[in-house]
């Protein structure tokens, strides 16, 4: 569908009746950013990044593009060449990029990939003088990069810049950074020292108080003047169906392009200079292309820069003002419109225009304002956006996502209690950088306009270049390759004949015939060599459809296969060859995986206590030697995600962890944190509790999958006991389906924790000829367990869930008297209110009384029972 838009001339005779204020959005809190006004209390230190391998080995000191490319000699160290690993002087062929930088005492790996599909090809940048004068450069983004940290690839994100130093963000679990070199311009002096960077820590975001009276954020236009405006526009673009329009270059059915438009006054451009205004400009629509990219979205929505304009300061100040958000909004809508391209096919045609200004077109406090559903819409597809640091990114994603149809949050729609969360269109956004997501009703809102859109259906990447044939000679005779390699007047040469004159091409000038000159190489494959007879592969023969260029296509599937397990979920496969038919004479092969898998056998095992990984790693016990002795191999995580479909096994001897440089079986669960995700040939896939591939579905806090906690129960409660022997002392049990179990000493004592399986009575912390107080993570009876000693106070947790009983004992050391904390949650079925769990001590005949169940804190609303131990 071609794109409509509407006649200049034909527009600004539109009265100021007929652009009323449209829906107003919003009042945003969005909080500041380096480069802008930082928060009270936000940190900030000095760091030096390098840039390393993909092992984080030191490459060199230069971190900036701009630096490498000039050549500068950036020092490198030697590293200690290891098998399977590459060269330190090695290019990854993507482009991939590798630095490690310590921050606030991390030491973080960034892996990072080219955003190669941010700037559109033939994007240009516009600067805008005073005097009427223009001067257009191309817009490049080839030093724009996307990544993750390694160690927490599924909760981290990157985006950064390396123009010139580093700038951009790193987001983490619970914790935001923000990037960027302390002296701009500085790249030439990077090889000598390095490059001092500055790093700032974004605190936790606050969480303003909502209005209790939604409108106080909001203004709206008054029906009657939004029914004007659309009866005004619908003649307008009546008059104009003659308009030149492009053929769409149609991207994929679910994937969505939005070419903006940048639109920068000259208040952004002084404040942060004309030097690095567009490599900031650059980052910052970086930002905004990964919020798009977020998985809460529903959607694949693209960000993609097509123009940016900079404007002069008369200019500046003609569009916004002060104080007057709609008149602004309509002042720039209107701008945005007289720059748009009258050819629809022009590289510089947009889709929707985003304004970015330091001036206060509105209220205090006021960050955006734009249309609803306005997206494709020749005027109205634009916002209107308070630029104050990198933290804009999210001003610029909630004003764009009112464009495309989205509302606030909690008004008109039942997402208020996703607004704490950070959700993105809440109406005082409290996104951050590591806390954002798009709510349900946004998804929703988006999936109910996106395509309608049908502006966003080009691919500006695609091209539309001509098929070429099969074969390249058919189109030109040896005369013209000849001229082709040699100049005007040249031709086949005719002194000689040759036995086949497929095997070189040999040419001539008419006025020096008998003087022939080749350049060693044959005619094109497909050039005429005899009455019905083509050059192909050095010979002069007759063409067959069975020697032309042949795509590859898919076969037909195998039946599936057996599973990989017996029990607790495997996998089975399916193959196909590209062979109906096979590529042949350089066509194209098949796209797409040639295996296919199901799952199988999701059943319990009978052993609830199995562990397929620990059950691999144990077969090694007798064949696998490290150090020259044997050891008895356990399960172990790693933490990098990558490397979590890799058999990694820990020596319970000597606590080694040892890579037995193999893939765990199809199956086996990527991590003990997720119950549900499986290794398929290496690779983790994504498996929700609903046993379905793909889904995000998830359990609630106590294993309801998709349940919303109302059936979990916290218990909590306190023991004491004082030492009155040797050995172990028993304290209390926690039973099976236990989760998010904590037990801690109350104060610091000698004392040592001690855990053992209730039903097989085998110790996995601290038995009495094994005891071990340092701090570690480790796998037993299928889970995860972090034990920590700190400071003569003991701590143990587990996510869980317990697979079996257990019983939570005490090593004494000294007479202190034994104090132990526990708490842990459950579902509501697995909980016997009648249950004393009475514990005897086998040295002295006496029991601990266990008082019932007190009762329930609240009568509603989900609350907390506990349990009292009286004393000996």
């Amino acid at each position: 569908m071609a794109r409509r838009l509407l006649c200049p001339a034909l527009l600004l005779l539109l009265p100021p009746l007929l652009w009323p204020p449209p829906p107003v959005h919003t009042r945003l809190a969005a909080a500041g950013a380096p480069g802008a006004s930082l928060e009270p209390g936000a940190e900030r230190i000095l760091a030096v990044p390098v840039r390393t391998d993909a092992q984080g080995r030191l490459l060199s000191h230069v971190v900036s593009a701009a630096a490498a490319r000039a050549g500068v000699r950036a020092r490198r160290a030697a590293a200690l060449q290891t098998p399977g690993f590459p060269g330190v002087g090695e290019e990854d062929p993507g482009g991939r990029l590798y630095y490690n930088v310590t921050v606030f005492g991390r030491d973080l790996h960034l892996r990072l990939r080219p955003n190669a599909r941010l700037v559109a090809p033939g994007a240009t940048v516009e600067w805008q003088g005073d005097a009427g004068a223009t001067r257009v450069e191309p817009l490049l983004g080839t030093c724009l990069y996307v990544g993750d940290v390694a160690g927490s690839a599924r909760a981290s994100s990157v985006a950064l810049s390396n123009c010139d130093g580093l700038a951009g963000l790193i987001r983490m679990e619970e914790e935001e950074f923000f990037i960027e070199p302390l002296d701009k311009g500085l790249a030439a002096q990077e090889a000598e020292q390095g490059r001092v960077h500055v790093v700032y820590r974004r605190p936790p975001t606050p969480r303003p108080p909502l209005p209790e009276d939604p409108q106080a954020l909001d203004t709206g236009a008054s029906a009657d003047s939004l029914d004007s405006l659309s009866r005004a526009l619908g003649v307008l673009e009546g008059r104009l169906n003659g308009s030149r329009r492009r053929a769409r270059r149609h991207t994929a059915d679910d994937d969505y392009n939005i070419e903006v438009l940048l639109g920068v006054d000259d208040s952004v451009v002084q404040f942060h200079g004309q030097e690095h205004v567009q490599k900031y400009l650059l980052t910052l629509m970086n930002i905004v292309n990964e919020i798009y990219h977020d998985e809460s979205l529903g959607a694949h929505v693209n960000v993609v820069l097509v123009r940016i304009i900079l404007l002069s300061h008369a200019k500046s100040l003609s569009l916004i003002e002060i104080g007057n958000p709609s008149q602004s909004l309509e002042n720039v809508c209107r701008w945005a419109y007289l720059q748009q391209k009258p050819d629809t096919g022009h590289d510089e045609y947009h889709d929707h225009a985003i304004f970015l200004t330091r001036q206060d077109f509105g209220p205090s406090g006021m960050q955006g304002y734009a249309p609803v559903t306005g997206m494709c819409h020749p005027v109205r597809s634009c916002t209107l956006n308070h630029e104050d640091g990198f933290s804009s990114a999210f001003v610029v994603a909630h004003e764009t996502g009112h464009v495309l149809g989205m509302e606030h949050d909690g008004q008109g729609n039942r997402c208020g209690d996703e607004v704490r969360l950070g959700s993105i269109m809440a109406p005082l956004v409290q996104a951050a950088f590591h806390r954002f997501h798009w709510s349900r009703c946004s998804q929703q809102e988006l999936s109910r306009y996106l395509h309608s859109y049908d502006c966003l259906r080009d691919d500006p990447f695609a091209h539309d270049w001509p098929a070429l044939p099969q074969l390249p000679g058919l189109h030109y005779s040896m005369n013209e390759q000849c001229r082709f390699d040699f100049g005007l007047g040249y031709m086949m040469c005719t002194a000689f004949r040759t036995f086949d004159p497929c095997k070189q091409l040999w040419c001539s000038h008419p006025d020096n015939p008998y003087f022939c000159k080749t350049k060693k190489g044959p005619p094109l494959d497909g050039t005429m060599c005899a009455p019905g007879k083509h050059c192909f592969k050095g010979h002069c023969i007759w063409l067959t459809p069975d020697i032309l260029k042949r795509d590859g296509n898919w076969g037909a599937w195998t039946p599936f296969g057996s599973c990989s397990r017996t029990c607790g979920t495997g996998v089975k496969f399916r193959t196909r060859q590209c062979d109906n038919p096979h590529p042949a004479n350089g066509g194209r092969t098949c796209s797409g995986l040639a295996y296919d898998f199901q799952l199988c056998n999701p059943q319990d095992c009978p052993d609830t206590l199995a562990d397929f990984r620990e059950e691999q790693c144990r077969q090694w016990d007798l064949y696998f030697e490290h150090g020259d002795a044997q050891h008895h191999w356990l399960p172990h995580e790693p933490r990098d995600a990558q490397e979590r479909c890799h058999l990694h096994c820990e020596s319970r001897e000597t606590g080694e962890v040892v890579s037995m440089k193999r893939m765990v079986h199809d199956g086996t669960r990527c991590s003990y944190k997720d119950a549900f995700s499986l290794c398929v040939r290496g690779d983790c896939k994504k498996v929700g509790c609903d046993g379905l591939i793909g889904s995000s579905k998830q359990e609630d806090k106590c294993g309801v999958c998709g349940g919303d906690n109302s059936h979990c129960k916290v218990v909590k409660g306190t023991f004491s006991r004082s030492p009155k022997r040797l050995g172990y002392i028993k304290m209390f049990e926690i039973p099976v389906g236990a989760r998010h179990l904590l037990v801690q000493e109350a104060d610091t004592t000698s004392h040592h924790l001690a855990v053992k399986n209730l039903e097989t009575g085998q110790f996995i912390l601290n038995e009495e000829n094994n005891l071990d107080p340092n701090s570690r993570s480790f796998i037993a009876m299928g889970v995860e367990w972090e034990y920590r000693s700190e400071d003569g106070r003991e701590t143990l947790q587990t996510i869980g869930p317990l697979r079996g009983a257990i019983t939570v004992l005490v090593i004494p050391e000294g007479d202190t008297r034994i104090l132990l904390t526990y708490k842990y949650m459950i579902h509501e079925d697995s909980l016997n209110v009648d249950d004393n769990n009475v514990l005897e001590d086998d040295s002295v005949n006496h029991e601990w009384a266990l008082k019932k169940w007190s009762p329930c804190s609240k009568p509603c609303g989900g609350a907390v029972t506990t349990k009292n131990v009286s004393d000996c």
